[in-house]
């Protein structure tokens, strides 16, 4: 085996770990793709002698390199969507769920509502965030990075983490009680019962619905707010949802809608107290394409 064969080897025992990284900081799964491709051309360019924590050298390079990202979309005024961005989902199969409390923790640390809030969090704050609370990166490590002392990395850090704490509600954490709610908001939409659909809406349910670029001039990507609002639209594209399957989206139950030729959309949820909080739809047909979407969802 060459140096290089060797240097790769250890180099894809860190992928996983890499991208899960870049996906928190980015929240696009194609970009954290290209995120931990250039953490790769940088190390095979780097004198790798002078490295003595491979995983922490490249768990901080990922992170430079999204929050390069992150400062590109701030300068350019990127904002995809505004309100109605959805990130992109991570689709289990629903029937292979070997270990519930693992699927459990896995929504805990990369579940949509958190993704969404992440998305408002200033760049300098979302690596901070990801990095220290989500993957126990030193705030020493980090300052370098943000270009900080470690006790102002330390502030981004505690305001970023109030930041979240303010707007994640506490989730129900039961797959089958999720499922439950899940079961009963698809029965009452495709029944085009109105009052069962208001009954597993919470009173001030967020609906956001993300169809894309190709779409927008139409203001088909929306947000939507209120129980009877957004039952209305449930009822309107009912029709459509004849295909619909549970999943896991993000790990917690979700619903991926398609027909014999394609998948139509992904809907996430949070649900509080037996009722359904915030709705996720992703309805954008070149990232839908993107997707790895569990058989036999398609």
């Amino acid at each position: 085996m060459t140096g290089s064969e060797e240097l790769a080897g250890r180099f894809e025992e860190h992928r996983g770990h890499l991208k899960a990284v870049a996906y928190r900081m980015l929240g696009s799964l194609a970009e954290a793709e290209d995120a931990v491709q250039e953490t790769w051309l940088r190390l095979s360019r780097s004198d790798t002698d002078d490295i003595g924590n491979l995983g922490g050298w490249l768990t901080t390079v990922t992170g430079r390199i999204c929050l390069d990202l992150l400062r590109s979309r701030a300068a350019r005024r990127e904002e995809p969507m505004g309100d109605a961005f959805v990130p992109d989902p991570v689709l289990k199969p629903l029937a292979q769920v070997a270990d519930p409390a693992e699927e459990v923790l896995q929504a805990d640390s990369v579940g949509l509502a958190l993704l969404v809030v992440l998305e408002n969090l200033a760049p300098d704050e979302r690596l901070t965030f990801v990095l220290h609370d989500m993957f126990a990166v030193p705030f020493d490590d980090i300052a370098p990075i943000v270009e900080r002392s470690p006790a102002a990395t330390r502030q981004l850090a505690s305001r970023a983490r109030r930041r979240v704490r303010g707007a994640t509600p506490s989730a129900e954490p039961d797959l089958g009680r999720q499922k439950q709610v899940l079961d009963a908001f698809l029965a009452a939409s495709r029944a085009g019962d109105f009052e069962a659909l208001v009954a597993v809406l919470h009173p001030d349910v967020l609906l956001r619905a993300d169809s894309g670029a190709l779409v927008r001039g139409a203001a088909a990507s929306k947000v939507v707010q209120g129980a009877k609002a957004v039952a209305e639209q449930a009822l309107m594209f009912a029709p459509f949802t004849q295909g619909a399957e549970l999943v896991l989206v993000n790990g917690s139950v979700g619903v991926v809608n398609a027909n014999e030729s394609r998948v139509q959309s992904v809907m996430g949820v949070t649900i509080v107290d037996g009722r359904i909080t915030d709705m996720y739809i992703l309805a954008d047909p070149e990232r839908l394409e993107r997707l790895e979407v569990p058989r036999p969802a398609v």
